[in-house]
């Protein structure tokens, strides 16, 4: 990774005066290919179910919460890339998987990526409720819709206008393989892919351990998935941070313990 040895200093000055920061060249070809290949099966998996359920008609070219297939995005998550600045953000204290979505980048494709938004509704500005990840498995460019921030709106808690956004905005460019953290609060939206082929990227969210995620991961993948990973891995997906369902599991000891005490 060509930012491996990027500077803390350097990286919150990033977050703070921009409210993100790329990392070039985080992840091999090998891997983004791999990763790019699932997450259009992902992709294609989610659209169905979207159209089954009745919630659109021909689904919106993105998948949520992909993980337990046992493929590169299993992979992906027990690797924690970018590990020492996602602590850094949340001060060493210990953080969660919040949202792990692909996101397919359809050409000539309209959806809610397409519009203003931040991806944290409550804004306490004091308070780093939430970190974005965005990885890119395609190059990012201006013509095929790379994502576009307003540098710096991670302060501002109301949405800026749309004339201002268009006028001020920087559309986030690089190499296949970077990878980007933003602040959640930060004002962002996707752009319009003019090409013929797909943009795909993989999204993630991390928050501390208290906050609520998206879905259950450690419920979801089980406790057999748990053997598998390492303990950062483990801690992420929430396995430290378990609910007690009934009060046999509530009265535990500090080993058997679901939700662990240094979890906030």
């Amino acid at each position: 990774m060509d930012d491996a040895v990027k500077a803390a200093e350097s990286f919150r000055l990033d977050m703070e005066l921009r409210g993100w920061s790329l990392f070039e060249n985080a992840l091999g070809p090998a891997l983004v290919a791999s990763l790019r290949s699932d997450c259009l099966a992902w992709i294609e998996k989610c659209n169905q179910m979207q159209i089954a359920n009745g919630i659109n008609k021909a689904g919106d070219n993105t998948g949520h919460h992909t993980l337990g297939a046992g493929d590169s995005l299993d992979h992906f998550i027990n690797l924690n890339p970018l590990h020492p600045w996602i602590d850094d953000y949340f001060a060493g204290r210990p953080y969660i998987l919040h949202a792990f979505n692909p996101v397919g980048g359809a050409p000539k494709a309209s959806t809610y990526v397409h519009r203003i938004h931040r991806d944290a509704k409550t804004h306490i500005q004091a308070v780093k409720l939430k970190l974005n990840m965005l990885v890119m498995l395609d190059d990012f460019t201006v013509e095929n819709g790379a994502t576009q921030f307003l540098d710096g709106s991670h302060r501002l808690e109301e949405k800026p206008a749309d004339e201002y956004f268009d006028q001020n905005h920087r559309s986030v460019t690089a190499n296949k393989g970077g990878i980007v953290l933003f602040n959640s609060y930060l004002w962002h939206r996707g752009g319009f892919n003019r090409t013929n082929t797909h943009r795909v990227a993989l999204t993630l969210a991390f928050s501390p351990p208290f906050l609520k995620p998206q879905l259950d991961y450690a419920r979801m993948l089980g406790a057999a998935y748990a053997e598998k990973i390492n303990p950062l891995t483990r801690q992420v997906l929430g396995y430290n941070a378990l609910t007690p369902q009934s009060l046999g599991e509530w009265y535990q000891p500090e080993p058997t313990r679901l939700y662990k005490s240094n979890q906030g």
